[in-house]
């Protein structure tokens, strides 16, 4: 008869070593018996995920982030970081664990179209769109996109684009373990001159080299992170080209400008920062 595996030739075996060999036995057991329980809760929480994506999607929207999940540009979905009415932001991770932002696009109002047309009518790059509702948003989504590497290449602090596909955008997560960075209008920057000054060198960049105007710029949408200003929410930017660049362009410095003179710093007026962002006069 062949020796028991894991015991000794001789058939006295030291009791001490047999209760050693059980533990190992036990401990080996638990161990995969909770990695087991670990699959299953996460199985569990990813089905969870799904029938929540399932709630306020549709089915074209849910193959496109399946699709991106089967390609491993995402690994996992966790729950939503900004809700409103024309999007939702989900928090997730890509297979290296690295944060996203996936941003869906919902069917839009009435109301919401028409104020997306004006920001695309007159916009070279999409020219021919399609006025019906999903090639709207589907061109709304690119334009972000689009909007987001050019600001990106001129240096403008945004978040990075990764894919976009449809209504669904996927970008580089600002914050923190699903934490967003807080907008300006939360968390106030500690130091306002410094930021100021950065945001009117991004205004610049974003005008003379990425050739757009941001075309919403607030606190509202200006998040602080690591002691810099990040601009996001850059869907509705134009290029110069586009009839309301100058108007828009002129709303967004009276927005900065507002803001940062309630907190005491003293402001170029409104044609000095217009000169300065244009390279002007």
């Amino acid at each position: 008869m062949a020796p028991q595996e894991g015991l000794p030739d001789n058939p006295i075996v030291d009791e001490d070593y047999k209760l050693a060999f059980r533990e190992r036995v036990e401990k080996r057991l638990h161990k995969e018996e909770k990695e087991y329980e670990i699959e299953q809760l996460m199985k569990e929480k990813r089905s969870e995920e799904y029938e929540v994506l399932e709630e306020v999607f549709d089915r074209s929207t849910l193959m496109v982030i399946y699709d991106f999940m089967n390609s491993g540009t995402i690994d996992r979905i966790y729950g939503v970081v900004k809700a409103g009415k024309e999007s939702r932001v989900y928090w997730g991770r890509d297979k290296a664990g690295n944060e996203l932002a996936i941003k869906i696009y919902l069917t839009v109002s009435a109301e919401f179209r028409k104020g997306m047309l004006k920001y695309i009518e007159g916009d070279h790059r999409f020219k021919g769109v399609k006025r019906d509702t999903r090639s709207l948003i589907f061109a709304w989504a690119q334009k972000e996109f689009k909007n987001l590497e050019q600001a990106l290449a001129a240096k403008v602090r945004v978040p990075k684009p990764i894919a976009v596909r449809n209504n669904v955008l996927i970008m580089e997560f600002i914050g923190k373990n699903g934490v967003s960075a807080p907008s300006m209008k939360e968390q106030p920057p500690e130091n306002p001159e410094r930021i100021y000054k950065m945001l009117i060198t991004y205004l610049k960049r974003l005008y003379q080299k990425a050739e757009l105007v941001h075309g919403d710029l607030s606190e509202y949408n200006i998040m602080i992170w690591k002691g810099r200003p990040v601009l996001f929410d850059m869907s509705q930017a134009v290029p110069l080209s586009h009839p309301m660049a100058d108007f828009l362009l002129n709303r967004d410095i009276a927005n900065i400008n507002r803001f940062f003179s309630r907190l005491g710093v003293e402001v170029l007026p409104s044609n000095e920062f217009y000169r300065v962002v244009t390279g002007s006069g």
